[in-house]
């Protein structure tokens, strides 16, 4: 008989193929995967620690920072945990342009997410287009809040201003032309030899597995659960849109994640579109002047405006005793945030259910077994990003 032995290979932190500084020690059998454990610790910024001094209003840009590539997702989670505390009812017009951000960011996110993946397995074109057409979608950002990444646009009981002039318009430009987009990223892999090769039966974990390690959003589409918070438990006026929760053919595979995400995207844009034909003139910010900022007349036209901004801004506002839970769907799963007031203008606790986290978890099940090539599709396909796994 053949002596074998097993090799510990450190994978990461500084791999191209690990998205982000995440480390891998991998013990292989030749190239035959025996076993995976993930560390993480290299990008720990406390952001739940951090929050504890400061005021709900002050927590807000920390958000941002979690999954940086769908910022506004990160925001409108812990706003509406905040509201949610508070009672607060955010305005109609407020909730449709949340949607419509949401599900640009949603698009923008697995943009990213295609590009990464597909140049992992050598597709470099499909990368350059993805970058090419989330552009467009960071301009929007960028005429709306001012940055282009960490956008801080959302704000406890609505926004921090209405849309700019224009808006429209840009947004519809994205309806009309994404979809053709779609089509060229479908007719560069879909159907391509070594993209099959390389995804389908990679990856592997059933529904019962994928549930028992708490595994949300596409991955868990992927192997066939239909489930999504959106359409299960609707925020932000979610259940007004009428549109398809797309679930994994049975493979549960990495190609039936790629598929579920390639239909969400298309189902952004009608989702987009409709909040667009629903959007009316209104307010944009709750009528709560003990918790919101003024209006910026309300600031420079009176002293008194200008006095009770600055004490909103340094001060806070106190929040009843009590605890909540917020999740939203981000593009990578459930994202949630758990609340503790103690009656403060501070949150006594936060705590983030980040999925990201969650689904890292299930890597060694997927992939036990498997070639130490197929671990790259499959870190591909899980879409992690170290900024919320690490917080």
């Amino acid at each position: 008989m053949a002596n074998t032995e097993i090799m510990t290979l450190n994978m990461g932190p500084q791999h191209p193929s690990t998205h982000g500084v995440l480390r891998l020690v991998v013990e292989l059998d030749g190239e035959i995967i025996q076993k995976i454990t993930p560390h993480i610790g290299y990008l720990h910024r406390g952001v739940e620690k951090l929050s504890e001094h400061r005021t709900y209003h002050q927590t807000l840009p920390l958000t941002d920072r979690l999954d940086y590539l769908a910022p506004m997702h990160n925001n409108l989670g812990y706003v509406l945990a905040v509201e949610k505390l508070l009672g607060l009812e955010v305005p109609e017009r407020a909730q449709a342009i949340r949607v419509i951000m949401a599900e640009l960011t949603r698009i923008k996110s697995h943009l990213v997410w295609l590009a990464c993946h597909a140049l992992d397995i050598g597709a470099m074109t499909v990368f350059i287009y993805c970058f090419r057409e989330r552009e467009e979608i960071m301009s929007i950002y960028e005429k709306l809040s001012g940055a282009r990444m960490t956008t801080n646009f959302f704000r406890i009981g609505g926004l921090s201003k209405d849309v700019y002039d224009g808006f429209e318009a840009d947004v519809r430009k994205i309806v009309d032309t994404f979809p053709g987009y779609y089509d060229t990223y479908e007719g560069l892999l879909t159907k391509n030899t070594i993209w099959l090769q390389r995804t389908i039966g990679n990856g592997v974990i059933s529904a019962e597995d994928a549930i028992d390690y708490g595994i949300t959003g596409p991955a868990l589409r992927g192997s066939g659960v239909d489930w999504d918070l959106r359409r299960d438990n609707p925020y932000s006026g979610y259940e007004k849109y009428n549109f398809k929760v797309p679930v994994g053919k049975g493979n549960c595979d990495t190609f039936d994640r790629y598929e579920v995400r390639l239909v969400e995207m298309r189902e952004a844009i009608k989702i987009i579109k409709k909040a667009l034909d629903s959007l009316k003139p209104g307010p944009v910010l709750a009528d709560a002047p003990q918790v919101c900022y003024p209006p910026k007349e309300a600031v420079y036209n009176s002293i008194e405006g200008l006095i009770h901004h600055f004490k909103i801004a340094s001060e806070g506002f106190p929040a009843p005793e009590g605890e909540v839970y917020q999740g939203v769907e981000n593009p990578k799963g459930e994202l949630g945030y758990y609340l503790v007031s103690d009656g403060s203008t501070k949150p006594y606790r936060m705590r983030i259910r980040p999925p990201s986290f969650v689904n890292l978890g299930a890597i060694e099940k997927m992939c036990k077994g498997s070639m130490i090539a197929d671990l790259i599709a499959v870190i591909g396909t899980l879409d992690i990003v170290l900024g919320e796994i690490d917080r």
